[in-house]
């Protein structure tokens, strides 16, 4: 070999030695996600990686995922100064009332300290109130679940596996010590966290029946460093959540945005963990979970007391402003995180445009578009359809239709696209029931034109582009304001056609599309 020849070796080998050290240099959660992707590394955890290295620390190698760059983020910092019933108070950080129930210092308990098998200092816990939506958001250090002590059935089963079983025995029922936190002062040792005056006051049952949160908060009882004792330590920061409506994608949208507001305002510096704290069989809508969260177990998975370095508790879906605004007037208006960035206004918003790009961002797609998404050909008008599919336990299997002759509508649509001479459309069968989560937030990005009946389906619009508009057709038995609410908050155009009953007359339908499309150039 020439010496020409070894130079261009040793120069190919040193430029390839480059690319791949600047390459995983980048991605560091190339390293991150070689371990099992539903666990997370604890110590003494049959779910840890430690099982097959002994010697990793978890605070060298981190299993959370990272927040994505979002455009339309805005901080979520502390702020005192937050509007009573102001669109940031509804649907940003308006959790400024801050109440040390067990005040040791939180950080102490963030960092990992030498001794891992205990918590050492003692724990702590807090809760953020908000006078908007009468609900608090609350966190926790070292906490131990003991899962023997809430009755409910083990959750994530496969939904043929559990046919009838009713709703009760998914719903969580919490003993006296269900959830305990280690104290030092002897004066504290076995009493309650929290007294009923401050459940009252910060956790109201409102219109709630079964307040899982304030049941859960009401458990917890305060014990000393010699009867705190842990299977296992989940040391990354995690979520405790109960779900009801757990198999309805609009119910099931408001406990994601808790989910994620509560971790935005306590300021986690990654996606949190989820642990479920409910008895539900496995759905569709996991895929989502898992997507926007670092991983996913639920409470019974647990074969004994677990214990949390760091623990969240977000509200009811049913106390944020997505349900709440189906009962009261929250006049919220869409706008560019941008335009509110230099101009703060208490009657725009661009929270719910956010969340919409996080959701997004979670299974990988892009968030920066600002155009009307299009494909080579032209628009893409998705017709979200409503079908049968055994949704849940107590379900028969048929969705109750709110548009009599959906297919023929449909249809209709279809066959006048193909002879529509102003520009090609691509009209999509949003058969949602057959789609995973992703397909079904991938159709509701891509769409110029989001048509469909009343129904769950239609909330996917929280994730539609900036410029996407929404064409609903409302019977006369469902004139519901879900749907024109989320646009209305995410800024969207948003267009209704009322029937009288339940049949949808396709001349108007498509007379109504036809317009919008005009204001598209289409």
């Amino acid at each position: 070999m020439n010496k020409k020849t070894l130079k261009i070796l040793l120069s190919l080998f040193a430029l390839n030695s480059i690319t791949l050290y600047l390459y995983f240099s980048s991605h560091p959660d190339h390293f991150r996600h070689n371990f099992p992707k539903n666990h997370y590394i604890t110590t003494g955890n049959r779910f840890s990686s430690s099982e097959n290295h002994p010697n990793l620390h978890s605070s060298v190698v981190s299993q959370s995922k990272p927040w994505p760059i979002l455009p339309s983020y805005l901080p979520w910092s502390q702020n005192p100064n937050v509007g009573w019933r102001s669109c940031e108070g509804y649907f940003g950080n308006g959790f400024t009332r801050k109440i040390d129930l067990l005040k040791t210092s939180p950080e102490i308990h963030r960092k990992f300290g030498e001794n891992r098998d205990s918590g050492g200092g003692g724990g702590w816990f807090r809760c953020f109130f908000s006078e908007t939506l009468q609900s608090s958001i609350c966190e926790g250090g070292v906490i131990r679940m003991n899962p023997e002590k809430i009755l409910m059935s083990k959750g994530g089963e496969k939904l043929e596996k559990v046919i009838g079983r009713g709703e009760e025995e998914e719903l969580p029922i919490f003993e006296n010590g269900a959830f305990e936190i280690e104290v030092n002062e002897r004066t504290k040792i076995g009493k309650k966290l929290a007294d009923e005056n401050f459940l009252n006051k910060y956790l109201p049952e409102g219109e709630i029946s079964k307040h899982t949160m304030r049941e859960l908060i009401d458990s917890i009882r305060l014990v000393g460093a010699n009867d705190f004792h842990c299977s296992e330590w989940i040391e990354e920061p995690s979520l405790l959540i109960t779900r009801f409506e757990y198999a309805n994608l609009f119910h099931t949208v408001t406990d994601w945005y808790s989910a994620y507001a509560a971790s935005r305002v306590t300021g986690l510096p990654s996606r949190p963990h989820l642990v479920f704290v409910d008895g539900h069989c496995e759905t569709q809508l996991e895929e989502t979970w898992r997507a926007l969260f670092s991983s996913l177990t639920y409470a019974k998975n647990f074969s004994g007391p677990v214990c949390f370095r760091h623990a969240i508790l977000s509200p009811l879906g049913y106390e944020t402003a997505l349900f709440k605004g189906l009962s009261e007037s929250i006049d919220c208006i869409g706008a560019p995180a941008h335009d509110l960035w230099q101009n703060p206004n208490d009657r725009k918003t661009a929270r719910l445009s956010e969340f919409g790009e996080m959701i997004r961002a979670a299974f990988g797609f892009p968030v920066d578009r600002q155009n009307i998404p299009r494909t080579v050909t032209g628009p893409n008008v998705l017709f979200v359809r409503r079908e049968d599919y055994l949704a849940h336990p107590r379900h028969g299997g048929k969705v109750q239709s709110r548009l009599s002759n959906e297919q023929e509508v449909f249809d209709s649509i279809k066959s006048w696209s193909l002879n529509h001479t102003e520009c090609k459309l691509n009209v999509i069968n949003g058969l949602f029931a057959h789609m995973s989560m992703k397909e079904q937030v991938r159709a509701i990005q891509d769409a110029s034109v989001i048509v469909g009946a009343h129904g769950a389906g239609l909330t996917h619009i929280v994730s539609a582009a900036p410029k996407a508009i929404i064409l609903e057709i409302i019977s006369s038995e469902y004139r519901r304001p879900h749907f024109a609410l989320i646009a209305q908050w995410k800024g969207l155009e948003y267009h209704p056609i009322d029937l009288e009953g339940s049949y949808a007359d396709p001349p108007v339908v498509i007379d109504k599309l036809s317009s919008i499309l005009r204001s598209l150039a289409c």
